[in-house]
Protein backbone atom coordinates (compact mmCIF):
# COMPACT_ATOMS: atom_id res chain seq x y z
CA UNK A 1 0.00 0.00 0.00
CA UNK A 2 1.13 3.07 -1.25
CA UNK A 3 2.14 5.61 2.01
CA UNK A 4 0.38 9.17 2.05
CA UNK A 5 3.94 10.62 3.52
CA UNK A 6 4.87 9.96 0.33
CA UNK A 7 1.63 11.56 -1.21
CA UNK A 8 2.59 14.37 0.96
CA UNK A 9 6.52 14.28 -0.53
CA UNK A 10 5.42 14.07 -4.05
CA UNK A 11 2.98 17.04 -4.14
CA UNK A 12 5.50 19.13 -2.10
CA UNK A 13 7.76 18.39 -5.27
CA UNK A 14 5.06 19.65 -7.64
CA UNK A 15 4.48 22.87 -5.81
CA UNK A 16 8.03 23.61 -5.25
CA UNK A 17 9.78 22.73 -8.54
CA UNK A 18 12.20 20.79 -7.14
CA UNK A 19 13.78 18.08 -5.17
CA UNK A 20 16.01 20.61 -3.15
CA UNK A 21 13.03 22.88 -2.42
CA UNK A 22 10.61 20.17 -1.13
CA UNK A 23 13.13 18.98 1.07
CA UNK A 24 13.50 22.69 2.71
CA UNK A 25 9.24 23.21 2.96
CA UNK A 26 9.47 19.30 4.37
CA UNK A 27 12.02 20.07 6.93
CA UNK A 28 13.78 16.67 5.17
CA UNK A 29 17.30 16.29 3.52
CA UNK A 30 17.02 15.86 -0.41
CA UNK A 31 18.16 12.22 -0.12
CA UNK A 32 15.24 11.28 1.96
CA UNK A 33 12.80 13.25 -0.64
CA UNK A 34 14.71 11.67 -3.69
CA UNK A 35 14.05 7.96 -2.04
CA UNK A 36 10.52 8.62 -1.38
CA UNK A 37 9.51 9.51 -5.04
CA UNK A 38 11.61 6.34 -6.62
CA UNK A 39 9.67 4.59 -4.24
CA UNK A 40 6.72 6.10 -4.72
CA UNK A 41 7.27 5.82 -8.93
CA UNK A 42 8.14 1.76 -7.82
CA UNK A 43 4.77 1.29 -6.06
CA UNK A 44 2.98 2.69 -8.94
CA UNK A 45 5.22 1.61 -12.13
CA UNK A 46 4.67 5.06 -13.85
CA UNK A 47 6.96 7.38 -13.87
CA UNK A 48 5.33 10.71 -12.34
CA UNK A 49 8.63 13.62 -12.55
CA UNK A 50 10.92 14.16 -15.67
CA UNK A 51 13.61 15.84 -13.95
CA UNK A 52 15.85 18.39 -15.73
CA UNK A 53 19.75 19.96 -13.83
CA UNK A 54 16.98 22.94 -12.89
CA UNK A 55 13.73 21.77 -12.67
CA UNK A 56 11.70 19.10 -11.53
CA UNK A 57 8.26 18.73 -13.89
CA UNK A 58 4.95 16.05 -13.55
CA UNK A 59 4.76 14.09 -16.74
CA UNK A 60 0.96 13.50 -18.02
CA UNK A 61 0.68 10.65 -15.42
CA UNK A 62 2.11 13.00 -12.83
CA UNK A 63 -0.16 15.79 -13.24
CA UNK A 64 -3.13 13.27 -13.18
CA UNK A 65 -1.78 11.65 -9.67
CA UNK A 66 -0.85 15.34 -8.45
CA UNK A 67 -4.53 16.22 -8.89
CA UNK A 68 -5.84 13.29 -6.88
CA UNK A 69 -3.10 13.91 -3.99
CA UNK A 70 -4.20 16.85 -3.31
CA UNK A 71 -7.96 15.56 -2.67
CA UNK A 72 -6.94 12.26 -0.89
CA UNK A 73 -4.58 14.35 1.47
CA UNK A 74 -7.17 16.81 2.31
CA UNK A 75 -9.87 14.11 2.86
CA UNK A 76 -6.90 12.65 5.21
CA UNK A 77 -6.56 15.86 7.23
CA UNK A 78 -10.33 16.11 7.33
CA UNK A 79 -10.90 12.49 8.79
CA UNK A 80 -7.53 13.58 11.23
CA UNK A 81 -8.80 16.46 12.05
CA UNK A 82 -12.38 15.95 12.66
CA UNK A 83 -11.07 12.93 14.85
CA UNK A 84 -9.25 15.23 17.24
CA UNK A 85 -11.71 17.81 17.32
CA UNK A 86 -13.67 15.05 19.62
CA UNK A 87 -11.39 16.14 22.11
CA UNK A 88 -10.86 19.76 21.38
CA UNK A 89 -7.13 19.03 21.72
CA UNK A 90 -5.11 20.62 18.69
CA UNK A 91 -2.11 19.20 17.47
CA UNK A 92 0.58 19.05 14.53
CA UNK A 93 2.21 22.17 13.55
CA UNK A 94 0.33 25.67 12.66
CA UNK A 95 3.12 27.75 10.25
CA UNK A 96 1.87 31.31 10.21
CA UNK A 97 3.19 34.21 7.67
CA UNK A 98 3.09 37.78 8.55
CA UNK A 99 5.00 41.22 8.87
CA UNK A 100 7.45 41.38 11.36
CA UNK A 101 6.30 45.01 12.49
CA UNK A 102 2.26 43.26 13.25
CA UNK A 103 3.82 39.87 13.90
CA UNK A 104 5.80 41.25 16.92
CA UNK A 105 2.94 43.63 17.81
CA UNK A 106 0.12 41.93 17.90
CA UNK A 107 0.56 38.08 16.76
CA UNK A 108 3.63 36.94 18.91
CA UNK A 109 1.30 37.64 22.02
CA UNK A 110 -1.86 36.04 20.60
CA UNK A 111 0.36 32.94 19.89
CA UNK A 112 1.71 33.03 23.61
CA UNK A 113 -1.52 32.71 24.54
CA UNK A 114 -3.54 30.47 22.37
CA UNK A 115 -0.05 28.02 22.70
CA UNK A 116 -1.16 27.57 26.44
CA UNK A 117 -4.56 26.77 25.66
CA UNK A 118 -3.19 24.31 22.85
CA UNK A 119 0.38 22.52 24.39
CA UNK A 120 0.12 19.92 21.85
CA UNK A 121 -0.05 22.74 18.81
CA UNK A 122 3.73 23.18 17.56
CA UNK A 123 3.49 27.07 15.92
CA UNK A 124 6.00 28.04 12.99
CA UNK A 125 5.94 32.15 12.43
CA UNK A 126 7.79 33.93 9.65
CA UNK A 127 7.72 37.39 9.14
CA UNK A 128 8.55 39.34 5.89
CA UNK A 129 7.75 42.66 4.29
CA UNK A 130 6.58 40.65 1.31
CA UNK A 131 3.86 38.24 0.77
CA UNK A 132 4.59 34.79 1.12
CA UNK A 133 3.48 31.95 -1.82
CA UNK A 134 1.36 30.12 0.95
CA UNK A 135 0.81 26.65 -1.41
CA UNK A 136 4.70 26.40 -2.57
CA UNK A 137 5.80 27.53 0.48
CA UNK A 138 3.12 25.61 2.91
CA UNK A 139 1.75 28.22 4.69
CA UNK A 140 -1.35 27.06 7.00
CA UNK A 141 -2.07 30.91 7.31
CA UNK A 142 -1.00 34.90 6.59
CA UNK A 143 -2.13 37.79 8.81
CA UNK A 144 -2.50 40.76 5.86
CA UNK A 145 -2.92 44.33 6.01
CA UNK A 146 -4.27 46.55 4.41
CA UNK A 147 -6.86 46.61 1.54
CA UNK A 148 -7.70 43.15 0.10
CA UNK A 149 -6.61 42.59 -3.75
CA UNK A 150 -8.06 39.84 -5.22
CA UNK A 151 -7.08 36.09 -4.42
CA UNK A 152 -7.43 32.99 -4.98
CA UNK A 153 -7.25 32.39 -1.58
CA UNK A 154 -9.73 32.58 1.54
CA UNK A 155 -9.96 35.81 3.26
CA UNK A 156 -11.60 36.39 6.68
CA UNK A 157 -11.55 40.20 8.31
CA UNK A 158 -9.79 39.77 11.50
CA UNK A 159 -9.94 44.05 12.43
CA UNK A 160 -9.84 47.63 11.18
CA UNK A 161 -7.29 50.26 11.64
CA UNK A 162 -6.08 53.87 10.84
CA UNK A 163 -3.58 54.67 9.13
CA UNK A 164 -2.49 58.44 10.42
CA UNK A 165 0.33 60.59 7.84
CA UNK A 166 2.91 62.09 10.73
CA UNK A 167 6.18 63.52 11.10
CA UNK A 168 8.39 64.43 13.71
CA UNK A 169 8.40 67.99 15.47
CA UNK A 170 11.82 68.52 14.52
CA UNK A 171 11.08 67.97 10.80
CA UNK A 172 7.64 70.41 10.89
CA UNK A 173 10.04 73.09 13.00
CA UNK A 174 12.24 73.38 9.60
CA UNK A 175 9.23 73.75 7.14
CA UNK A 176 8.18 77.67 6.27
CA UNK A 177 5.35 79.21 8.49
CA UNK A 178 2.03 76.92 8.12
CA UNK A 179 3.93 74.27 7.63
CA UNK A 180 1.65 71.48 6.36
CA UNK A 181 -1.80 72.46 7.29
CA UNK A 182 -3.57 71.88 3.67
CA UNK A 183 -4.19 68.98 1.54
CA UNK A 184 -2.12 70.56 -0.92
CA UNK A 185 0.61 71.61 1.30
CA UNK A 186 0.78 67.76 2.50
CA UNK A 187 1.31 66.67 -1.12
CA UNK A 188 4.18 68.55 -1.89
CA UNK A 189 5.81 67.62 1.52
CA UNK A 190 9.15 65.01 1.72
CA UNK A 191 7.74 61.62 1.75
CA UNK A 192 9.25 58.63 3.13
CA UNK A 193 8.02 56.06 0.46
CA UNK A 194 7.32 52.55 1.15
CA UNK A 195 8.72 50.97 -1.60
CA UNK A 196 5.73 47.87 -1.73
CA UNK A 197 3.16 50.86 -2.56
CA UNK A 198 2.69 52.44 -6.04
CA UNK A 199 4.67 55.73 -6.17
CA UNK A 200 1.54 57.34 -7.92
CA UNK A 201 -1.11 55.49 -5.77
CA UNK A 202 -4.08 57.93 -5.23
CA UNK A 203 -5.77 58.03 -1.62
CA UNK A 204 -9.63 58.74 -1.23
CA UNK A 205 -9.02 61.20 1.51
CA UNK A 206 -12.25 62.26 3.81
CA UNK A 207 -12.46 65.55 4.85
CA UNK A 208 -14.30 67.66 8.10
CA UNK A 209 -17.33 68.43 5.90
CA UNK A 210 -17.76 64.56 5.11
CA UNK A 211 -16.69 65.14 1.60
CA UNK A 212 -13.92 62.26 -0.26
CA UNK A 213 -10.44 64.47 -2.24
CA UNK A 214 -8.78 62.38 -4.52
CA UNK A 215 -4.87 62.54 -3.11
CA UNK A 216 -1.34 62.00 -4.05
CA UNK A 217 1.79 62.75 -2.75
CA UNK A 218 3.62 64.46 -5.15
CA UNK A 219 6.85 65.63 -3.02
CA UNK A 220 10.18 64.27 -3.40
CA UNK A 221 10.61 60.74 -1.77
CA UNK A 222 13.94 61.17 -0.05
CA UNK A 223 13.92 57.78 1.65
CA UNK A 224 12.29 54.58 0.78
CA UNK A 225 11.97 51.22 2.79
CA UNK A 226 10.00 48.23 2.33
CA UNK A 227 8.99 48.08 6.06
CA UNK A 228 7.05 49.99 8.33
CA UNK A 229 9.57 49.68 10.92
CA UNK A 230 11.76 50.98 8.55
CA UNK A 231 9.53 54.15 7.62
CA UNK A 232 8.67 54.95 11.40
CA UNK A 233 12.54 55.08 12.41
CA UNK A 234 13.11 57.17 9.61
CA UNK A 235 9.65 59.24 10.68
CA UNK A 236 11.30 59.60 13.97
CA UNK A 237 14.57 60.90 12.70
CA UNK A 238 13.01 63.86 11.06
CA UNK A 239 13.66 62.73 7.45
CA UNK A 240 10.01 63.66 6.10
CA UNK A 241 6.16 62.54 6.06
CA UNK A 242 5.18 59.05 6.75
CA UNK A 243 1.70 56.86 6.36
CA UNK A 244 2.06 54.75 9.53
CA UNK A 245 -0.77 52.60 11.18
CA UNK A 246 -2.16 54.03 14.19
CA UNK A 247 -1.28 50.67 16.52
CA UNK A 248 2.15 51.34 15.56
CA UNK A 249 2.69 54.72 16.51
CA UNK A 250 0.05 55.54 19.32
CA UNK A 251 2.91 56.19 22.08
CA UNK A 252 4.86 58.21 19.87
CA UNK A 253 1.77 60.64 19.12
CA UNK A 254 1.25 60.68 22.75
CA UNK A 255 4.22 61.76 24.12
CA UNK A 256 4.77 63.86 21.48
CA UNK A 257 7.61 62.02 19.04
CA UNK A 258 5.56 62.32 16.34
CA UNK A 259 3.04 64.53 14.91
CA UNK A 260 -0.27 63.32 13.40
CA UNK A 261 -1.10 65.88 10.50
CA UNK A 262 -4.27 67.42 9.22
CA UNK A 263 -5.99 65.37 12.08
CA UNK A 264 -9.54 66.06 10.52
CA UNK A 265 -8.80 64.65 7.46
CA UNK A 266 -9.21 60.55 7.58
CA UNK A 267 -7.54 58.11 4.98
CA UNK A 268 -9.05 55.11 4.07
CA UNK A 269 -9.13 52.86 7.11
CA UNK A 270 -7.07 49.46 6.58
CA UNK A 271 -8.37 46.18 6.92
CA UNK A 272 -6.50 42.98 9.05
CA UNK A 273 -7.05 39.92 7.08
CA UNK A 274 -6.37 36.28 7.78
CA UNK A 275 -5.56 34.79 4.40
CA UNK A 276 -5.48 30.80 3.96
CA UNK A 277 -5.63 28.15 1.31
CA UNK A 278 -8.81 27.54 -0.49
CA UNK A 279 -9.11 24.09 0.32
CA UNK A 280 -12.80 22.40 0.67
CA UNK A 281 -12.37 21.81 4.08
CA UNK A 282 -10.18 24.18 6.37
CA UNK A 283 -8.07 22.17 9.20
CA UNK A 284 -8.95 22.63 12.93
CA UNK A 285 -6.11 24.51 13.95
CA UNK A 286 -6.34 27.25 11.28
CA UNK A 287 -10.34 27.83 12.22
CA UNK A 288 -9.37 27.69 16.09
CA UNK A 289 -6.48 30.47 15.71
CA UNK A 290 -8.65 32.44 13.42
CA UNK A 291 -11.30 32.94 15.75
CA UNK A 292 -9.15 33.43 18.52
CA UNK A 293 -7.14 36.15 16.97
CA UNK A 294 -11.00 37.84 16.43
CA UNK A 295 -12.16 37.55 19.80
CA UNK A 296 -8.71 39.04 20.95
CA UNK A 297 -9.12 42.18 18.12
CA UNK A 298 -12.82 42.37 19.64
CA UNK A 299 -11.87 42.24 23.47
CA UNK A 300 -8.99 44.64 22.90
CA UNK A 301 -11.85 47.04 22.05
CA UNK A 302 -10.78 49.55 19.28
CA UNK A 303 -7.39 50.46 20.34
CA UNK A 304 -6.14 50.66 16.73
CA UNK A 305 -9.10 53.54 16.30
CA UNK A 306 -8.13 55.59 19.24
CA UNK A 307 -7.02 58.69 17.30
CA UNK A 308 -9.37 58.46 14.74
CA UNK A 309 -11.61 61.16 16.01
Amino acid sequence: MVSLDRFDTFKAVVEAGSLTGAAKALGQTRAVVSFNIIRLEAELGVSLLTRSTRKVVPTEAGERFYRRCVRVLDEARLAIDDARSEHKELTGTLRITTTFEYGLRKIVPALEAFTRLHPGLRVCLSSSSGHADLISERFDLAIRIGSMEDTSHRATLLSRHDIFPVASAAFLQRLPHGGLATLEALAQAPWIEHSRLPASRRWDITGPDGKTYPWRPRGKAMLAADSASALHAFALAGHGVALLPAWMIEADLQLGRLCRLLPDYRFPVQGVYAVYPNTRHVPAKVKSFIGFLKNSEAAAGGTAGAYAR
